[in-house]
């Protein structure tokens, strides 16, 4: 599909089977969203230049992702998408600045687009160029990812009230377990937006070293400002993957704890069952020759040992602070 948005805002689709053979002056930005390749081919045709391919974007080498060619300049950067599921993946988007215009290749669907393309009306028409309208794409897109690590933050918070407070209430079978796969999907979503983060910074540092960001100084202000952005940012997505890491941590040591809990409890059950253990085997033998077996008050004498046996340990446990 191709979105192309004029400078008054207005937004149309084109299609390859369209009569167009010329782009308007007023088409600001083409936005290829999972484009065919006969979209791709008429995308070229209309502007002259070579437009990324799904297999194109994949490619991790610096010099296949930001590139000049024919005063055009091409730009791949890796955004999270579906960070509200609970499968965040990363997707390749490439950026091209061809002459005035802003054209974009994507085959998803990141929510940054979305609030882009909805607060477009708010940027000034008389601003609506492909560079400035790349800037605040970036700075939506900055935007967006500060919301994800904003959102984990909280459900991480959340979750770490949930494992250390009330440890004395009874709790669901396998609850920190439960917690454990919580935690490693938000240990992934972070992950994701470090990688993000570290391509939109390699994007940003390219970005201002090219023509087209000196011919308007408020452009290359914003630019500069997003990358110190995505820097802070950087640092915080550290921070929080390594709360995430204490988090895991101590609930292994938490169910290390239950589980050696409950090997106490069996543990302590068995020395103080040892003893009438003990007595009774004694008494359970079979030899002839046993005068206890002939008092008459053998048995509850017996039944008197078996349980002193087992009070006694019971109370020295209790008093070692054991139990």
């Amino acid at each position: 599909m191709i979105n192309a948005y004029s400078a008054t805002g207005s937004m149309k689709t084109l299609a390859p089977t369209d009569a167009l053979r010329r782009l308007p002056d007023d088409i600001v930005w083409i936005d290829l969203v999972e484009p065919t390749p006969q979209d791709d081919a008429y995308v070229e045709s209309l502007l002259g230049i070579q437009v990324p391919t799904r297999e194109d974007l994949k490619d991790i080498e610096p010099s296949s992702r930001l590139y000049v060619e024919k005063d055009s300049v091409f730009m791949t950067a890796s955004l999270v998408w579906r960070a509200d599921g609970q499968d965040p993946q990363l997707t390749d988007v490439a950026f091209i600045l061809s002459g005035n215009r802003l054209i974009t290749v994507r085959y998803a669907d990141p929510k940054s687009f979305q609030l882009f393309i909805a607060a477009l009306g708010r940027v000034p028409e008389e601003k609506r160029d492909g560079t400035t309208l790349l800037a605040r794409l970036l700075e939506t897109i900055a935007d967006r990812t500060a919301e994800i690590l904003e959102h984990t933050v909280d459900h991480i918070d959340a979750m770490s009230t949930d494992i250390f407070r009330d440890r004395g209430r009874r709790r669901p079978p396998h609850y920190l377990e439960n917690k454990l796969a919580k935690i490693a999907e938000y240990h992934r979503l972070v992950a994701k937006v470090r990688d993000s983060l570290g391509s939109l910074s390699r994007l940003l540092t390219f970005l201002r070293n090219v023509p087209h960001m000196h011919k308007d100084e408020s452009d290359g202000s914003l630019c500069a400002t997003i990358a110190h952005d995505v820097e802070t940012l950087s640092e915080h997505a550290a921070f929080v993957a390594g709360n995430i890491a204490f988090l895991l941590d101590a609930s292994l040591g938490l169910i290390n704890v239950e589980q050696n809990a409950i090997i106490k409890i069996f543990s302590i059950a068995s020395v103080v069952f040892l003893p009438p253990t003990l007595v009774a085997s004694i008494y359970g033998m079979n030899f002839h020759f046993m005068p206890e077996l002939d008092w008459h008050l053998g048995y509850p004498l017996a039944l008197l040992a078996m349980l002193m046996s087992a009070i006694i340990p019971f109370f020295i446990f209790r008093w070692k602070g054991w139990l």
